[in-house]
């Protein structure tokens, strides 16, 4: 099934005629063009039981209309409002409307739509299906994944006392974009000691020194797919408090993914890793959640979290990222991603889980 049919399937299920779609990332995705949308939230996608239409503009039009050769797509730029584009092709029926759109477009649409059809409001449908990966998906993730190999193996090489957070983020960056990243997953997070605390630390002038452990969390955005991996580096021997630290967060990342396989949830994969860290000593250390979903965008459906009591898939792609923090002090995060398959975790990268010193 291709993925507007796959669409259309879920939107029978809610008793839907009609669907648009705002969100460029899911345009992307149902569409499949590449090379064509940019940050702006300039479409809309209208799928009914007839046909796929992309309402797009000007500054598009041409490259859009070139991608949508041989799909069944087609393309529209007449300029006006994508509330009036829609009035002007609806007549009666059940339109979803994706969570995404803002409050004064939502208004908007009720507007100029309501008097013609009845607008249902709608959870996360396309991301639904974004949330399982086919095996063109993966190979993209391997890509994105493999130029966050060759970083880490080129970042260590580099790292030295003296060397600046700041250093490292531009010398990891400039590498990522020198060697096939189309753009980076989001900021690349170096931190170093206390630093190394704040889950989401931002890189500064800080000199990296001995007896430190520097946090490295990044990823590579190629072929529209992201990648996401957290390492640490030892400056120098560790001492045997931040060896044993380790030595669970190891642990406590291998159990996990030795664990996920389809008909786990997000929660329980969660709460097996705080449970690791407790015996291990480290209870109530790990805040944030042990993972979530990579794909298009480094932020995606499922998580691995209490929030989610939904089981994994085959096909979903999550990463497992346990941590250890503690303020004024230290902190530690190891996390790979990878694919559910349906007897287990495929982690995508090969970088090592040993302990890294320079």
């Amino acid at each position: 099934m291709n993925r507007i049919d796959a669409l259309r399937a879920a939107m029978a299920l809610q008793d839907m005629d009609a669907f648009v779609v705002r969100d460029t990332t899911n345009i992307a995705y149902l569409t499949r063009f590449e090379g064509v949308f940019d940050a702006e939230r300039a479409h809309a996608l209208l799928v009914d039981t007839d046909g796929a239409v992309l309402h797009t503009d000007s500054r598009y039009d041409a490259a859009c209309r070139a991608a949508a050769q041989g799909s069944s797509v087609s393309v529209d730029a007449q300029a006006t409002s994508h509330a009036k584009w829609l009035a002007s092709r609806l007549k009666g029926g059940n339109l979803g409307i994706e969570d995404s759109i803002s409050l004064s477009e939502f208004r908007a649409f009720e507007q100029e739509l309501a008097q013609s059809v009845s607008l249902v409001e709608t959870k996360g449908v396309v991301e639904k299906l974004r949330s399982v990966k086919d095996e063109s998906e993966v190979e993209r993730l391997r890509a994105a994944q493999a130029i966050v190999d060759a970083a880490f193996a080129h970042i260590v090489l580099f790292m030295a006392p003296g060397i600046s957070e700041l250093d490292v983020q531009r010398e990891l960056d400039n590498y990522m974009l020198g060697h096939g990243a189309s753009h980076l997953a989001f900021p690349s997070i170096v931190a170093c000691g206390a630093n190394g605390a704040n889950p989401h630390a931002q890189p500064t002038d800080k000199k990296l020194e001995a007896g430190q452990c520097v946090v490295m969390d990044f990823g590579a955005c190629c072929k529209g797919y992201c990648s996401d991996m957290t390492r640490m580096v030892f400056i120098g021997q560790p001492d045997s408090r931040l060896a044993d630290a380790y030595a669970l967060l190891r642990a406590c990342n291998e159990e996990v993914q030795a664990t996920l396989k389809p008909g786990v949830t997000g929660a329980e994969a969660h709460q097996l890793a705080l449970d690791i860290l407790e015996a291990g000593g480290y209870g109530g250390t790990m805040g944030h959640g042990l993972g979530h979903g990579v794909g298009m965008v480094v932020h995606e459906d499922p998580v691995l979290s209490p929030r989610n009591n939904e089981a994994l898939i085959e096909g979903n792609v999550v990463t497992v990222e346990p941590g250890i923090y503690l303020e004024g002090e230290f902190g530690m995060r190891l996390e790979d991603f990878g694919v559910i398959r349906k007897d287990g975790f495929e982690a995508f990268g090969t970088s090592t889980h040993d302990p890294v010193v320079v």
